[in-house]
């Protein structure tokens, strides 16, 4: 039985064939604290060795190894009453949406913004559940950034996150917000510089980061 875990946590997965030959992954989980059940959202890499397997083969009533939750540091708990700033590149958006989820599950007040780096519209992971968290009562305050392709009208042209995009996009240091950032490793590493360069203190910046095979 699952044992339960907190927004922001990961698992490792593990599979296991049948000359004993085991390859090992980690996932962050996707779904709110709740319940007996956890859900992963796996982007499929075409080379990897777990990822198109649970894409394309694994099946209902198949068993797999999981160890977790995982991690301490990188998660949001209800009882926090600061603002969050959430920063996420492509499928960095998982942990996420874990602590956007458990926000609306406790039906929290405190307040979120998400800027979402991805690296066209049609890549967006959650679209339509963004768009309704976006429109609620409390509404998670949400901001795009496109590197490769945007949307017909869109006021900038593609490219990568930039100080500036940051500045604009995210809560000023003077809030004093928690920030969470989530995506590749050079992602990552950049805009945590962004945010100090804007003030923000680095015990209030938590990194979560992959490689090309995470």
């Amino acid at each position: 039985m699952w044992p339960g875990h907190q927004a922001g946590q990961h698992v490792d997965v593990r599979l296991t064939a049948p000359d004993g030959y085991s390859a090992s992954r980690s996932y962050s989980i996707a779904s709110a604290p709740s319940g007996t059940r956890v859900e992963l959202s796996v982007e499929r890499i075409d080379e990897g060795e777990v990822s198109p397997y649970l894409t394309q083969e694994l099946r209902v009533g198949d068993v797999l190894e999981i160890n977790g939750p995982i991690g301490d540091w990188f998660v949001w708990r209800g009882e926090q009453t600061e603002p969050v700033q959430l920063i996420a590149g492509g499928s960095g958006i998982v942990p996420l949406m874990a602590m956007v989820r458990e926000r609306a599950r406790l039906k929290s007040e405190v307040p979120f913004r998400l800027l979402y780096s991805v690296r066209e519209p049609s890549l967006q992971y959650y679209r339509d559940e963004l768009r309704t968290a976006s429109e609620g009562a409390y509404p998670l305050e949400l901001t795009f950034a496109y590197t490769r392709a945007v949307p017909p009208g869109w006021p900038r042209p593609p490219g990568r996150v930039n100080v500036d995009e940051v500045m604009q996009a995210v809560w000023p240091a003077n809030r004093a917000p928690t920030c969470y950032i989530c995506g590749p490793t050079p992602f990552v590493e950049a805009v945590a510089e962004f945010l100090t360069t804007l003030g923000h203190q680095p015990q209030s910046i938590r990194t979560e980061r992959f490689g090309p095979t995470g």
